[in-house]
């Protein structure tokens, strides 16, 4: 059955992590991978989840299955953190939400519920966008176009093209977004902006569905939900993919969740009756061990606490690094990499060309994507000269 099956290539990101992690050289960098990475290139566990991980150990007496909606405090944590205390009160039982295997599981099974809503669904995607948004929304069935985003040309977003694009929206079109720290580009919209966006939203009648993956890694937990909030006031219902991933630090744990706004109390009952329905197709059960975590994490006063102030740090981490990264470029090359500190998270282009890129893995075992796609957060004091004089080389 299988012997004319073909090798499919591996996933352009993974495929250069392989290739980093194979490198002989001791002075190799990756900057391929979107996962945090502190001083010393340790992707680390949340002292508050560490806690919460011995608390879980001890009381824990069951591996029976978890609900299929999820764990009741990861949920309302979740909800919390996201809507705020004003629009989770003003929304009451019009939000719902299920808890999905990481932030992927959260996008499918928003696609998921679209499709069972409008099989014809058009989605519209930024340019770029993460790559892993089409297939997992394509495999369900759904069509795509895409809005002008981020240009090489600005160094940061196109604000104006955005909105043109999204004027040749049809009503009823989903037009999907990055709550912040936007993935690839680190250029976010403006609060203007978002509001803009808001406005445009409801005039044309489209469907916002946001992948919100960082809260807390741009400019903090209130201020990264700004933008997200302002849409999520206008429009009478939306979909909102959520990580834990990177702002809990639970990347292998796979927790997530996708939370849904009906324009009425069974209009957002029905959207988790159709998710829940489509996880049991695909994956049944949820996991439970990092939602568990997160769970407690989120309702312990002590711990959210503790785990505020950890993702404070990091998210200060990254913002010195943008600027330390910026600055020395600027003063190693003689140019102008200011949009570095303008970005938000992780993720920045640096503006080489696929040659430069390459060169730059080849010759100085320096990783990054062909686009010039770096992971802020792969950078630290020992290695970020050495980057910059890896670029200036190539230059």
């Amino acid at each position: 059955m299988f012997d004319s099956l073909p090798v499919l290539p591996p996933d352009s990101i993974l495929g250069l992590a392989a290739a980093c992690r194979a490198d002989p050289n001791p002075d190799k960098v990756d900057l391929t991978l979107g996962v945090y990475m502190d001083e010393t290139g340790l992707c680390p566990v949340f002292e508050s989840v560490q806690q919460a991980q011995r608390e879980l150990v001890s009381d824990e007496k069951t591996k029976v299955y978890m609900p299929p909606i999820g764990d009741a405090a990861y949920l309302s944590g979740i909800r919390s953190l996201v809507l705020g205390a004003d629009l989770e009160s003003r929304f009451g039982n019009r939000v719902t939400a299920v808890q999905t295997p990481g932030g992927c599981g959260a996008v499918r099974l928003g696609a998921e519920v679209l499709h069972a809503a409008a099989p014809g669904t058009t989605v519209w995607i930024s340019d770029p966008t993460w790559p892993v948004h089409i297939p997992l929304m394509g495999s369900v069935g759904l069509q795509f176009r895409t809005y002008r985003y981020y240009s090489p040309q600005l160094k940061g977003l196109d604000f104006d093209a955005m909105l043109a694009d999204l004027e040749e929206a049809a009503p009823g079109d989903v037009v999907l977004l990055h709550g912040c720290c936007h993935n690839p580009s680190g250029a976010d919209p403006s609060a203007q902006q978002w509001q803009q966006l808001a406005e445009l939203l409801v005039e044309r009648q489209l469907l916002p569905m946001i992948d919100f993956a960082y809260q807390g890694m741009g400019a903090g937990l209130e201020e990264d939900a700004q933008g997200l909030r302002s849409i999520m006031g206008s429009v009478p219902e939306m979909i909102i993919a959520v990580s834990s991933s990177k702002n809990i630090g639970l990347y292998r744990e796979r927790a997530g969740a996708v939370i849904f706004i009906g324009g009425d109390d069974r209009a957002a009952e029905a959207m988790a009756s159709q998710a829940v329905a489509a996880a049991r197709r695909v994956y049944s059960m949820p996991p439970a061990h990092g939602a568990l975590l997160a769970g407690r994490v989120l309702s312990s006063p002590e711990l959210r606490q503790a785990w505020v102030l950890e993702l404070e740090q990091i998210c200060g981490r990254i913002n010195g690094l943008r600027a330390s990264f910026r600055d020395a470029l600027a003063t190693a090359t003689g140019r102008d990499f200011d949009f570095i500190g303008r970005e938000n998270g992780m993720f920045s282009f640096l503006g080489l060309s696929v040659e430069q890129a390459q060169r730059l893995r080849s010759e100085k075992s320096v990783y990054m994507l062909d686009s010039s796609r770096i992971n802020i957060a792969g950078l630290n004091a020992g290695n970020l000269s050495r980057v910059v004089d890896a670029v200036v080389s190539v230059l």
